[in-house]
């Protein structure tokens, strides 16, 4: 089932039900890796982390399931926190139904300049990582891309507009602008909201 705009809280209308309801900052994203210590490996040496926690259980409390993991967070900069489970008893995950689901599901982290970004490049090649990039984003941002041992997509990324996490009135616009593109392409049997 489709949302519209209209049923978007807070989107269409431009106000949130409470604004006090607004995250602090990012606690952590969670990922699975299948060895736990190449994972730590990779985010201590060579991005640099500092392993802050780790929780070893056989039960997963949100969901009362009986299920034995390692679940383990590296610590960013700015205190947020990057985690990862490893269980024996997962299977190695199914292929992607299209290779971009590999490309937009990615971990983005931000560094402090341009130079900073080249600076990673070169280090992660060092280091046997192949990365993409340096990339401009339309002047938006410069990137470089790369993988972590569990296959997950990471990206060193430098915002080159100060502003860019700010243009509120115009992502609404684009947004809208995609939602009814979609849906007008979904009445025409299309598939492609960008015809």
């Amino acid at each position: 089932m489709q949302t519209t705009l209209n049923e978007a809280p807070g989107v269409a209308a431009g106000a949130r039900p409470d604004t006090r309801l607004i995250p602090k900052m990012l606690n952590h994203a969670a990922f699975v890796t299948h060895d736990a210590a190449a994972t730590a490996d990779f985010y201590t040496r060579i991005m640099g982390m500092e392993i802050a926690h780790t929780v070893v259980d056989d039960f997963i409390p949100s969901t009362e399931t009986k299920f034995p993991f390692i679940h383990l967070f590296f610590r960013m900069g700015d205190g947020a926190t990057i985690a990862f489970f490893e269980s024996p008893m997962l299977p190695p995950p199914a292929k992607s139904s299209h290779p971009v689901y590999d490309i937009f599901n990615h971990f983005a982290f931000q560094v402090n300049s341009r130079e900073e970004v080249v600076r990673w490049r070169v280090w992660l090649n060092q280091n046997g990582v192949e990365t993409r990039g340096p990339v401009d984003h339309d002047g938006q941002f410069l990137s470089v891309y790369f993988h972590d041992p569990a296959g997950i997509r990471l990206e060193v990324t430098m915002p080159t507009d100060p502003k860019w996490n700010r243009y509120t009135e115009e992502a609404r616009r684009d947004l809208k602008y995609w939602v009814d593109a979609k849906e007008r392409a979904r009445r025409e049997g299309n598939t492609d909201p960008g015809a």
